[in-house]
């Protein structure tokens, strides 16, 4: 096992399964694009393959916490494409720029707090190379009724 799957076997954590466009809707990207030693990783939501663990509003029906947990779920999600991609997480060198977008209730402006669900999941598994830029926009909507999704640049060793 790789020194990250180490880390989240110890944190308790384990990996979804990949994500699998659910019924009806047509992915036509891909999830992890490799680019020389740089990883693009496409929008991830709290997936687990197929079946999709948050939906709502962060404000509204769902609390900040929900909210920050849905951000972990996509984390989880993200590592296991990367996976699926990379062959091994251990690949993953450092994480450059995050950009996390939440599904608001009128008048909520925490997007930070819940997508550091995201970003604390990282700096536990990464350490220092998990340090990143971020922004944490706020959303009307996103797709499939998701909460939050996450998108991310990796440089890779």
């Amino acid at each position: 096992m790789s020194v990250i799957e180490d880390r989240l076997a110890e944190m308790g954590l384990d990996l979804p399964a990949p994500l699998v466009a659910p019924a009806g809707v047509r992915l036509p990207y891909e999830s992890v694009r490799v680019h020389g030693d740089l990883a693009y990783v496409s929008g991830h939501g709290p997936f687990d393959g197929d079946r999709q663990l948050f939906r709502g509003h962060v404000g509204e029906e769902l609390s900040v916490e929900q909210g920050y947990e849905a951000a972990r779920a996509a984390g989880l999600s993200m590592l296991a494409s990367l996976k699926h991609e990379l062959g091994d997480l251990d690949r993953v060198r450092t994480w450059v720029k995050v950009l996390g977008f939440v599904k608001c209730a009128e008048g909520f402006n925490g997007t930070p707090a819940a997508i550091n669900g995201f970003s604390d999941l990282i700096l536990a598994l990464w350490g220092d190379a998990g340090r990143h830029a971020r922004s944490a926009i706020g959303a009307g909507e996103l797709p499939m009724g998701m909460p939050v999704e996450v998108e991310a640049i990796v440089a890779l060793a």
